[in-house]
């Protein structure tokens, strides 16, 4: 297993965190690297209901291999970020967050990486806004029948506070089980823990918006390439279906691989997104750096 660094003394791979503002109001953001002209910054959207933090060590590891300017979101809602009044759709998240990179003086093509919700919203992005994003890289993108969503509805309903604090141990026993499936330690999911509480009481609002997203996320309007991730976590077999929908894309299983795969395979994940990213526009996928099936086979 490799060891997770969260953050560096060196002044080039130092993580910076600050805001910018947003449609509503401050966005919260991780940054690490500076913006150049011959690489496209790489923007980082996360799952719900969790912030930027899963992003820290990979790109800790990112900024490392490739000098590349990364940012890492917090949702609206989410983490630090302001929340908007009511609850909005994953074409409101996108639209806001791209808008705050002009903002802050990023006209020009971006790479979006996206995590379960954050891969809708980065398909969103891509659909809409062809000419402002080169490419994709997405940690699953399920495909979900009318079934699955019935199943996803029930399983992420609003969960209110008790004042036995059941809820919180709901929450816990379920995190810690993804989490742990994914070969993160118990003191790493004791750490990453409180950052999946502070979507506060609009918690819910990232899943609502990803269970009313478009059916086929969208990916067969777009025409950039993309790198799909389909870890072995609870979204696996939903991916499976995404391949067919794809018009430039290649798909990598990363068997073994659960939730808290950035900061278990930190070092791994960053080379072969790196290897995607730095690649010539003419073969996207010809030197993807694969994990061994040894490493994929570590957490199994």
């Amino acid at each position: 297993m490799e060891s997770a660094t969260r953050r560096e003394t060196n002044a080039t791979t130092r993580l910076r965190r600050r805001y910018v503002d947003g449609a509503w109001g401050q966005l919260h953001i991780r940054e690490i690297g500076t913006p150049r002209l011959d690489r496209p910054s790489l923007i980082c959207f996360h799952m719900s209901p969790m912030t930027g933090r899963i992003y820290e060590s990979f790109m800790v590891q990112l900024a490392a291999l490739g000098d590349r300017h990364v940012v890492a979101f917090d949702t609206p809602g989410f983490g630090a970020s302001d929340a908007p009044n009511a609850p909005p759709e994953i074409a409101d998240y996108a639209a806001t967050m791209m808008a705050a990179l002009a903002a802050m003086g990023l006209d020009g093509p971006v790479d979006l990486m996206g995590y379960h919700t954050g891969s809708m919203i980065a398909c969103e992005a891509a659909a809409t806004l062809p000419g402002r994003v080169r490419r994709l890289i997405l940690i699953s993108a399920p495909i979900f029948t009318e079934e699955d969503l019935e199943e996803m509805h029930a399983e992420y309903r609003p969960n209110p506070p008790r004042e036995d604090g059941s809820h919180l141990v709901h929450r816990w026993l379920r995190f810690s089980h993804h989490f742990g499936q994914g070969g993160m330690t118990i003191d790493q999911i004791n750490d990453a823990f409180p950052d999946a509480l502070l979507g506060r009481n609009i918690e819910h609002w990232g899943h609502r918006a990803a269970f009313r997203f478009a059916p086929g996320m969208r990916l067969s309007e777009v025409e950039q390439p993309i790198l799909l991730l389909n870890p072995q976590d609870d979204l696996r077999s939903h991916t499976m279906r995404a391949p067919p929908l794809l018009r430039n894309g290649r798909m990598v299983l990363l068997d073994g691989w659960g939730h808290g795969f950035l900061d278990v395979h930190g070092e791994a994940a960053a080379r072969l997104v790196d290897s995607f990213v730095a690649a010539p526009d003419n073969d996207p996928f010809g030197n993807l750096a694969e994990p061994s099936p040894q490493l994929k086979r570590e957490t199994q």
